[in-house]
């Protein structure tokens, strides 16, 4: 069984120790409240919290040793690992662990879908073995070795979300998984906070295609100009798999059908046209799909062993999650929201669901000096898509339920806490009705669900 070593650790991350012992650790955790016999804690520390505060706890439950930083003076009882930065040393020994496996990583990013991408594409792998994925939407540089230190020997591929708040991210994210095969599933508006502009985004969202080497494979998204831009920052060696909806690619999706509970589509592939069915609903996640089966057809699996894993998915919470109760229909798409996937989720209900259309929406963050503009396009999206009402919640929500007025929609109601909204749905709600749920993950929408 493999296992990392004190020794190798020290070399690893450059680290000085109290102890000259052979100690090998059974896992590596960051949460002091899963500890267990032969663990290695690794005190991280962020802006509200500092992992060292937990150092001596973790010992003293059966840790074999805690990592620290340099200027960590308290004297434990234990073998102390010291380092110059907990989160650089992290990131290494979970690259380090994530080399000694030669089997496939796929890693997925995007602006949009690309946690339900990531989804789809390790239920797509069902057949190839044990497949470890991202766990919720872990995608950041605590994430991401995370899920890589969760390979182990009976692990046959990794499927790994990367996310991205800044320029570089994903650059020094990828030094660490080393994919095989990447996924872009599109580049929008989400982060222009952050970056400034959307080429920006492209350009960060690009870093994962420079990362892939010579015989590895990338998979792109050819319906968004951004995407499919990237051919350009190919390396040699590296195939280029394509996929879409509207424009010619290696993978399409035509006919596509909307259902209660699923999405039907036929797939063309190598000339050849495959009935294709995915249990999720909305033209965005046939899209999604088509970047999940590029890559099980990557690693030689059949279109058959592909819909069969598909078929078995289990998605993340609160992503387009249909609950159905006291007939009504609640689409809770709450997890997070950009322009972009907004516009999906609203227009993915109204194709789907009959009867009265009420919206429950929030604040989307980190969009700068579009933030205005953009959330009264929403409300105005709304009318187009015969939404009957409203309900807002947040500051920026203002501005969807001014833009919804201004296109005509007259049942506008906004709020600032969660109680209030609950409140006024359960004075409106009538049997028959659906409500869409949706907002950046702060706002916690979910709150006014519990609430009702």
């Amino acid at each position: 069984m493999n296992k990392l070593s004190l020794a190798e650790i020290a070399e690893i991350t450059n680290a000085e120790t109290n102890s000259t012992a052979e100690i090998f650790f059974e896992r590596v955790t960051t949460d002091s409240r899963k500890i267990s016999s032969g663990a290695l804690f690794m005190a991280l520390k962020g802006e509200n919290f500092n992992g060292e505060d937990f150092a001596e706890e973790s010992l003293n439950k059966g840790a074999a040793a805690v990592l620290v930083s340099r200027n960590f003076d308290k004297d434990l009882d234990g073998v102390i690992i010291k380092v110059d930065d907990t989160l650089t040393a992290y990131r290494q020994i979970a690259g380090a662990w994530r080399n000694r496996f030669d089997i496939p990583v796929i890693a997925v990013t995007g602006s949009n879908g690309k946690t339900t991408t990531k989804d789809l594409t390790a239920a797509a792998l069902n057949s190839f073995g044990h497949v470890q994925k991202t766990s919720g939407n872990f995608n950041n540089e605590v994430g991401v070795p995370m899920t890589l230190l969760g390979i182990n020997d009976e692990t046959t591929a990794a499927v790994v979300e990367i996310g991205m708040r800044g320029l570089g991210q994903i650059e020094s994210l990828a030094e660490v998984v080393r994919p095989t095969i990447g996924i872009i599933t599109n580049v929008s508006e989400a982060h222009i906070e952050l970056l400034g502009s959307i080429e920006n985004i492209a350009k960060a969202k690009g870093e994962l295609v420079e990362a892939i080497q010579s015989g590895g494979t990338i998979i792109l998204n050819a319906d968004n100009q951004y995407t499919a831009a990237m051919t350009k920052l190919v390396r040699e060696g590296v195939n280029v798999i394509t996929y879409g909806l509207e424009n010619d690619a290696d993978l399409n999706a035509s006919d596509i059908l909307i259902g209660s509970v699923a999405t039907e589509f036929t797939l063309t592939y190598r000339g050849e046209a495959y009935d294709f069915e995915i249990p999720m609903l909305g033209r965005h996640n046939v899209s999604n799909a088509l970047g999940a089966i590029a890559a099980g057809l990557t690693l030689g699996l059949s279109v058959e062993e592909i819909q069969r894993g598909i078929s078995s998915l289990t998605t993340t919470k609160m992503r387009f999650e249909v609950i159905r109760r006291d007939g009504l229909t609640i689409v809770n798409d709450a997890y997070n929201a950009s322009p972009a996937s907004m516009r999906v989720a609203i227009r993915t209900t109204s194709e789907v669901y009959n009867g009265r259309l009420i919206a429950v929406l929030g604040d989307m963050l980190e969009l700068g000096e579009i933030a205005e503009r953009v959330h009264r396009e929403i409300g105005a999206e709304l009318v187009e898509n015969k939404f009957d009402t409203l309900i807002t919640l947040g500051e920026l929500g203002k501005f969807i339920a001014a833009g919804a007025r201004e296109a005509g929609l007259e049942k506008v109601y906004t709020f600032d806490t969660h109680e209030a909204a609950a409140k006024k749905i359960l004075e409106i709600v009538r049997v028959g009705d659906t409500i869409l749920f949706k907002a950046s993950h702060v706002m916690h929408m979910e709150k006014i669900i519990e609430l009702i």
